[in-house]
C-alpha cells in the first residue's frame, strides 16, 4: 500500500466584521476546495501548507496550528492519502491563481463556502474550522 501526504489550510480573512473563507477551483476535476499540496523532501507539514497556499493563491498567511484536521482517503487503488488542514489567516486580500492548477479563486461567507465546496470531507473540515472559530455555517 502506497502512502501519500498533502498539507493545506482553510484560509480566512475578516471583511466588514464578517469572516470570509478562501476557496479555489482546481483545473483537475473542476472541484471547489481549499489550497493544499504534496509534502516535498524534508518539509514540515506547516512549511508545506504555507508553500502550497503561496503557490496556488499568491497569499502569505499566518498559520494556526492549534487547528489540525486530517482527512484520509484512497485516491486510487493501493494508495492511501492523508491531507492535513490547518487554519490560516490571510495577510492580504490580493490573490493570484496559479494558472497551471487553479481555474478560479473566490472569498465566500461561511454559509456560501459550505454550499460551494464540492466534497463532503471538505464540508466536514469547514464545519470543524467554523466550530474552532466559534461560528456556525449559517
Amino acid at each position: 500500500m502506497k502512502k501519500e501526504k498533502s498539507c493545506g489550510a482553510v484560509v480566512y480573512r475578516g471583511k466588514k466584521g464578517q469572516r470570509e473563507i478562501l476557496l479555489i477551483r482546481h483545473k483537475n476535476g473542476g472541484h471547489w476546495a481549499f489550497p493544499k499540496g504534496h509534502v516535498e523532501k524534508k518539509e514540515t507539514e506547516e512549511e508545506t501548507a504555507e508553500r502550497e497556499i503561496r503557490e496556488e493563491t499568491g497569499l502569505k498567511v499566518k498559520l494556526k496550528t492549534d487547528f489540525r484536521h486530517v482527512v484520509t482517503y484512497s485516491p486510487k487503488p493501493d494508495t492511501t492519502k492523508d491531507v492535513i488542514y490547518f487554519a490560516a489567516k490571510a495577510k492580504s486580500d490580493e490573490t493570484r491563481a496559479q494558472p497551471e492548477e487553479i481555474l478560479d479563486i473566490r472569498w465566500a461567507a461561511p454559509r456560501e463556502a459550505m454550499e460551494t465546496v464540492t466534497y463532503e470531507n471538505d464540508r466536514e473540515v469547514l464545519a470543524d474550522f467554523l466550530q474552532y472559530m466559534g461560528e456556525k455555517a449559517d
